[in-house]
């Protein structure tokens, strides 16, 4: 054993202690790193502010609800993209196939940062991708996207109702709807999925608002906004809530 590794064990009282102690070492100069990347990239994001970004979103939209989307040369600017990005607002949607979030608010690559996960709650994985996208990449905007006919809030409400069973990992899933499902049973509303895909929105766009200790400070600080929107499957529709 060399003497800098004897070293290395002996500060670090064994073999995994020092490893780990070395691994952290190298995830903070990784991220040290990607935070100097794409400075050029993080400057054009925070020229757009909040109030902005939701503007372009729902123009957008509006757009492609009525099947009216600009024009785009998607190889125009692919070797500009290689080395930075500049994306104007962050996205956490659901991971439905139908529902895709560049194409509903006609956007084009480079503009969005989209983090995916059925049912479009915050987990450990995604909160932190979305704190990269606004403190790395300097998105001052998160919409968290629900949509109409949910199958993952569904099903957590035929869980609630029922109390099935599910296989594998979906149970982690279920829990993570359940807070939803369970405030909208308790307004006694008529549509119990309507209400719980947009209590499930509300609760997230909080849950991220808080979310300590990088979007709330910004939030805190006027440099982040967090809101919530509902996409409706049939017309293409996205309603703020």
């Amino acid at each position: 054993m060399c003497d800098e590794c004897a070293v290395g064990l002996s500060r670090y009282g064994s073999r995994r202690g020092f490893l780990k102690a070395g691994g952290m070492l190298a995830l903070g100069t990784c991220l040290s790193g990607l935070a100097s990347l794409p400075a050029a990239a993080k400057a054009l994001a925070q020229g757009v502010s909040g109030e902005e970004a939701l503007k372009r979103l729902v123009q957008g939209n509006a757009r492609y609800a009525a099947n009216r989307p600009q024009q785009r040369d998607f190889s125009a600017s692919r070797a500009a993209r290689v080395t930075s990005q500049a994306p104007f607002a962050s996205i956490l949607s659901c991971a439905d196939s139908r529902v895709a979030p560049e194409l509903a608010f006609d956007r084009g690559p480079g503009e969005l940062f989209v983090v995916r996960v059925a049912g479009n709650f915050v987990n450990e994985d995604g909160l932190a991708s979305l704190e990269y996208g606004a403190e790395v990449l300097g998105s001052q905007l998160i919409l968290v996207l629900g949509h109409s006919n949910c199958g993952a809030v569904d099903a957590t409400i035929k869980v609630v109702e029922t109390k099935a069973q599910l296989p594998g990992h979906l149970p982690s899933l279920i829990d993570a709807i359940r807070p939803a499902v369970l405030a909208a049973q308790k307004e006694g509303a008529a549509d119990l999925l309507k209400a719980a895909t947009i209590a499930n929105v509300r609760q997230n766009v909080e849950r991220l608002k808080s979310a300590t200790p990088i979007l709330s400070q910004r939030a805190a600080d006027n440099r982040l906004k967090v809101v919530g929107g509902v996409y409706d499957l049939a017309s293409g529709k996205v309603e703020l809530v």
